[in-house]
């Protein structure tokens, strides 16, 4: 087996031959990652009929894609993907690997590290690349892979020395999507597809696809709410301020718990991570695990009676008063501002 490159993948997620926005984020910041390593950024995608959708991957720095372009892979199954992916893997050794940790992510990569014995870490929030002193060894050019951890209490910096591939799941929202400088000339090295019996246990028989009612991930403003908003009838106020804002309506877990609002509003560690230009924090404490999905914010308005709470550490512009009576005051004050 070759020794492992310094090379950075990015799994490149599609639905439809169209990239998911994660990948995106994924590739903005592997490009960093190679950079630092002085390896090269490469990204794998699966699919049928992506071969445009490969040469958009070259605006966020891929410089080579892995493509394989076949009809059994228009769909995403665990088995194939799983092969094809851990087959490349193990070949070709890159440095790190990284997948969102959506749906398929969360299914695909488990599989690839297992298959590849490769070391890797869920959910993390953020990566970067460092020199680790560890039980007398010193280790260069690590991925350090950074987490909540304890029920976020506690942010963790997990590595894995011991293995070449290093590989992460990345949440969706925590990296910025940025296109890199400059015209990048990549190359698509299309590799073919060759079928595995195992590759048909599981099919696709129908599918059914809802569009989601809200559009939190990508609003520029959003309102959110915590358990401060004290009854139901409060956190309705948030929708009315929302829409004269032309924004979306996020709430805390407490808040969802507390039957305000539906769980796919939930932001934080256990639901969305978002990175609005605007956020307005109602009634929110600032907990760890909330801050963990919103502090990346553009700008961040904290309104709550309590002047000690967490939230205005992170904050703006701060608010110290009664939620409903603020967010009724905003709402004359737009409404009268539109006449």
């Amino acid at each position: 087996m070759d020794a492992p490159a310094n090379d950075v993948w990015v799994f490149v997620e599609q639905r439809g031959g169209r990239p998911h926005a994660v990948s995106f984020e994924l590739l903005s910041k592997g490009r960093k990652l190679a950079e630092q390593l002085g390896g090269t950024l490469k990204a794998v995608l699966l699919g049928h009929g992506v071969r445009e959708a490969a040469r958009e991957l070259f605006r966020f720095g891929a410089r080579e894609v892995l493509l394989v372009d076949h009809a059994a892979l228009a769909d995403y199954r665990t088995m194939p993907y799983a092969r094809i992916v851990g087959e490349l893997v193990g070949a070709r050794q890159p440095r790190i690997v990284l997948f969102g940790a959506t749906v398929v992510g969360r299914d695909l990569a488990p599989r690839v590290a297992s298959q590849t014995r490769s070391g890797l870490t869920a959910d993390c929030t953020d990566l970067q690349i460092g020199d680790v002193s560890y039980l007398r060894k010193e280790y260069k050019n690590l991925l350090l892979q950074i987490r909540p951890a304890l029920g976020g209490n506690i942010i963790a910096t997990i590595i894995t020395p011991d293995v070449p591939v290093q590989m992460a799941t990345v949440r969706e929202g925590v990296m910025e999507a940025s296109a890199a400088e400059g015209a990048v000339e990549g190359r698509v090295v299309e590799l073919p597809y060759v079928a595995a019996p195992a590759d048909e246990l599981v099919q696709v028989v129908e599918r059914h696809q809802e569009e989601s009612p809200s559009n939190l991930k990508h609003a520029p403003i959003v309102v959110a709410g915590g358990y401060g908003m004290g009854t139901r009838e409060n956190f309705g106020l948030l929708h009315k301020l929302a829409e004269l804002l032309g924004g979306d309506v996020a709430a805390t877990r407490a808040a969802v718990d507390a039957g305000f609002a539906t769980s796919d509003r939930q932001v934080g560690q256990t639901g969305l991570t978002v990175r609005p230009k605007l956020y307005i924090a109602c009634g929110i404490s600032g907990a760890i695990q909330h801050r963990a999905g919103m502090e990346k914010s553009g700008r961040i308005v904290a309104i709550n009676t309590d002047p000690a709470a967490p939230i205005f550490d992170i904050c703006h512009h701060a608010i110290v008063g009664d939620v409903a009576t603020v967010i009724h005051t905003f709402i004359e004050a737009y409404r009268e501002r539109l006449r």
